[in-house]
Parts: structure tokens; sequence; C-alpha cells
């Protein structure tokens, strides 16, 4: 535990993880590329990135069950190969339906390998040093959204669209060697092993079925939802054309723009580590406090009398690009409130919870923008369009919120009927702590 090893094991899986973020957001600095490309409107191209997302969605319960089963290096190294095929394919895609086929490939592959990384980490690391050794993971992971921001787009406008997809393919070739050089499942035993109170080993289903009734994990589900879908959305797909073409900043500006929200992420997720480590009780606070935050920078952009200054921009694009390592904080749920024979499953429903809000939020955006078109193609990416299909984010946030709060009655319910611990509201929290400070 905690070793150089360890550390070896988690930078060659990191970047195994580096890869697949890329791979992920590879379409959000293509998007005007692809409506070019394939012909296609908004609501279809939106489509392609909903599809993926669908599909990551989709496997990541059954994808957390077998993770219990298998462990974390196998499949790891079959995310990157799907991965390496995926792109390959999109690179030499000749209509949208042979994109499309390619883009489930990514997803699929994407969808293996941020949960086996998590997977991997109570195998290699103890204490204090696992819910930071996680935000590291997450935070950078998104230095591949910093290589699909500025060098894949350039590579794309000087190259091409084969040669960019080509490249990007590469990268997913190296991961596979990584993995299969360096990762290794560690010293922990494959969960399948570990047997119930009656000495079988637990069945998947019921692992399953286990981690869905404990209020911790639904709690974790929610806190992903509502932190990471905002983000997603604007990195993926819908940020770029926003960006460069509503907001006139042109192609360069905007990949600046993108990859200022992973500078942003590596800055904060640190930091939300340490907070969440040193103040476990309030962690749902901390992703409440940033969902506000969000809101009321979105509120600020889109409520702007004609174009919004660069200040309240990159205050937006800083403010959501702080969801991405709060929504890890939905995975600390998941690992506190579960057991470690359940720890795959319990992951893989938590990171159903952003992707889900992510496909439904990206997919509604294209729809509102093909609906408010009346100019043709050369006016669809217009600022007036994107003011009210971004709203569609405060209806499915708010949703999620509701759940959050219901998640978070029940959880500090059980903490109290099981544990004998009783979370305070933190105003009583805080008057106790300024009480308590005037006293001493």
């Amino acid at each position: 535990m905690n070793s150089r090893r360890s550390w070896l094991v988690l930078g060659a899986a990191t970047f195994a993880y580096i890869v697949a973020v890329l791979q992920r957001s590879s379409l959000g600095v293509a998007g005007v590329a692809a409506t070019d490309r394939f012909h296609v409107s908004a609501a279809l191209l939106s489509s392609l990135a909903v599809i993926q997302l669908i599909v990551y969605a989709g496997l990541q319960i059954p994808i957390g069950v077998i993770l219990d089963r298998v462990g974390s290096r196998f499949l790891i190294g079959l995310g990157a190969a799907l991965m390496l095929v995926g792109q390959a394919g999109l690179a030499v895609a000749p209509t949208i339906g042979v994109a499309i086929v390619a883009r489930i490939l990514v997803g699929a592959g994407d969808a293996m390998t941020f949960i086996s990384v998590l997977r991997l980490l109570p195998n290699w690391f103890g204490g204090r040093k696992l819910p930071i050794a996680s935000q590291w993971v997450g935070t950078f992971g998104q230095i591949g959204q910093i290589l699909s921001a500025v060098p894949l787009s350039l590579i794309l406008h000087s190259e091409g669209w084969s040669t960019t997809f080509l490249i990007s393919s590469g990268a997913s070739g190296l991961a596979l060697l990584a993995v299969i050089s360096l990762v290794r499942n560690g010293t922990s035993p494959v969960t399948s092993s570990i047997p119930t109170a009656s000495g079988a080993p637990t069945a998947p289903l019921r692992q399953l079925r286990d981690a869905l009734g404990r209020p911790g994990t639904r709690l974790g589900f929610w806190s992903h939802f509502v932190t990471q879908s905002s983000g997603t959305v604007f990195s993926l797909l819908w940020g770029f054309p926003f960006l460069s073409v509503a907001l006139g900043y042109g192609p360069t500006n905007a990949s600046l723009l993108l990859a200022l929200m992973v500078v942003t992420a590596i800055v904060s997720g640190p930091v939300l580590g340490l907070l969440t480590a040193r103040y476990p009780l309030r962690r749902s606070t901390i992703v409440l406090g940033i969902v506000v935050a969000m809101g009321v920078a979105w509120t600020v952009v889109l409520a702007w009398p004609g174009r919004p200054p660069v200040w309240a921009v990159v205050l937006l694009i800083v403010v959501i690009a702080i969801g991405g390592p709060g929504s890890l904080i939905g995975f600390d749920f998941a690992r506190t409130f579960n057991p470690l024979r359940n720890l795959g499953s319990a992951t893989g429903i938590v990171n159903v919870g952003g992707f889900l809000a992510s496909f439904v939020m990206m997919f509604l955006i294209g729809v509102v923008l093909d609906t408010l078109n009346r100019g043709g193609p050369a006016t669809l990416y217009s600022l007036p369009g994107f003011r009210i299909a971004f709203l569609v984010q405060y209806l499915v946030v708010g949703v999620g919120v509701v759940f959050l709060i219901v998640a978070r009655r029940q959880t500090r319910r059980r903490m109290h009927e099981q544990e004998g611990i009783e979370v305070a509201p933190l105003w009583v929290a805080l008057m106790r702590e300024w009480r308590r400070r005037r006293t001493n």
C-alpha cells in the first residue's frame, strides 16, 4: 500500500484514462467539421455524441459487475483496444452511419476505463491517500481534454479529418502497451472470491441489488448527475460551436478556452480531494455549492443583454470545470457506503448519473437549436438559439438536485440508525464552531 510501485501502477492506469478522455472529447472540437463532412443537422450531429454516451452509460452497471469478477487490468486494456479500432474507423468513415458505429466502439472502450482505474486504487492505496489519489486520477485525466482542445484541434485544421483521427487512434495503441506492461490488479483478491456470510460467493445480481439499495450509492449517483453534466455537454459537443461561432471567438480562441477548463480542473481537483478527506460529513454540501455556482454563472451569461463580456464567459468556464472534479465526490460516496466486494457495481451505478444527464441535455440542446433555426446551416449556431437551448440544463439539473436532497436525507438517517452519527445542518454546525471558538 502507498508504495513506489503503487504510484507506477497509478501512472500507467491514469495514462490510459487520459487517452480515453482524449478519445471521448475529440468529437467536441470536430463538431463543426463533422457537420460539413457528413452534411447533417444539429440534432443528427448531437446523436453522434449522444449514442456514444448512451453506450457509455448503459455499460457502466454491467461492466461494474464484471469488474468485480475479472479485475481492472483486463478491462482497461480491452477498453484501449476498442477505442483504437473505433477512432481508426471514424478516420475513414464515409457516412454518418459508419461514424456512429465507430463512436459506439469508442463509447464502449471509454466505459471500461475510468471505473476500472478507480476500482484499482483500493488495492494499492489506503488511508487518506485513497480519496486524494482518486482526485488525482480525475484531475490528470482531463489532460486528455487539453490534448483534444489544442493539439488535436490544430491538427484537424491543418491536416484534415482522417489524419487527425488516425493519430488519435495511435494514442490508444500506446495506452494498450502501457497497460500490458505496467498495470497489475494488486494484492487484494478479485472480489468474486469474497464469500458472503453463508460461505458462498456473492452473486452478481445480488451485489448489484445490494449496491443500488444503499442510500449512499444513490447519493453518489445524483451527486455525479448534477455536477458533471454541464461541463461534459460543453466540452464534448456544444461548447466549441458556442464559443467559436455564436460568440465569434474563432476556432483558436475557442480551443484555448476549452483548455482553460482542464487547467481549472487540475488546480481545483486536489483542493476538493483535501476537502472531502478533511470534511467527509459535508461532501454533499460541497456538491450543492458547486451546483449553485454553476447556476449563477450560466444565468449571468445567458441573461446578459447582447454578447456577454469575456470575463463572464471565462467565469462560466471556470465554474463548470470545477464540476468535473466535483463529480468525483460521488465515487467517494460509493466507496464509503459499500463493502469492497460491491465497489465495482456501486462505482458503475454512480458513473451512470453524470452521463445520463449529459446525453439527455446534449440531445435536447440539438433539438432546440434545429427547432429555432430558420436560416439554414449558416445560422444554426446563433447566439439567440444557444441562449434558449442551454436553458435545458436548468430543468435536468434541477430534477437531479431534488433527488440528491432526498438521497442525502436517507443516507443521514441510515448513518444515525446504524452508527449513531448525526449530521447537523450546516448553519447549526457553524454556530457551534463559532461558540466553541468564542469560549476558548
